[in-house]
């Protein structure tokens, strides 16, 4: 009974659950980046690189038959060889870097959606530690600082681009219309 309550006591604990919620999104998160970097990404690369296939990169390091040349690290497996496979890792490499980028481009996008909290923290004048802005003594050097005002959540930086095209595209319209009534 006192293990199963203390599973029960570590499933409600909320960094379990937030562990479990991460798991589920980063699987769901994986098909989609794996797709952008297959789908979007590498076929435009394919045709930057004129169509290189680096897979076939290999070398016979032991094995096979002497005096052969394989076209193809298959044949050269098929035939006993061992091989150095250096372009299936050179591809490895730099699939990684893209879904890197992309995961970048991702996080990047989804930061400038988030509201920006106000600053609620300054620099002691006197010692420069960090502290906040509602103090009017500072905990480090013991000095008294005037409490400062905390300002107001500012908006996202997609929410004022977003309304910035929206005002802009309203410009637009509006002139479409009156060159419209003019006709």
């Amino acid at each position: 009974m006192k293990l199963v309550k203390e599973f029960k006591t570590f499933i409600n604990k909320g960094s379990a659950i937030d562990m479990a919620v991460g798991i589920i999104v980063g699987a769901a998160m994986t098909g989609v980046v794996n797709s952008l970097v297959k789908d979007i990404i590498m076929p435009p690369v394919g045709v930057l690189v004129g169509g290189i296939d680096f897979s076939q990169w290999f070398y016979v390091i032991y094995g096979g038959e002497p005096g052969v040349h394989y076209n193809t690290m298959a044949a050269a497996t098929a035939a006993g060889a061992t091989t150095l496979n250096i372009g299936t890792f050179l591809n490895t490499v730099i699939s990684f870097l893209i879904t890197m980028f992309a995961v970048f481009i991702i996080v990047k996008i989804a930061n400038s959606a988030r509201a920006k909290g106000p600053v609620t923290t300054r620099a002691c004048p006197y010692c420069q530690q960090s502290i906040s802005k509602l103090a009017t003594k500072c905990p480090y050097c013991c000095s008294n600082v005037k409490a400062e005002k905390i300002g107001e959540v500012e908006e996202a930086d997609l929410t004022k681009s977003l309304k910035t095209l929206t005002a802009k595209v309203g410009k637009v319209a509006n002139a479409a219309k009156k060159v419209a009534k003019i006709k």
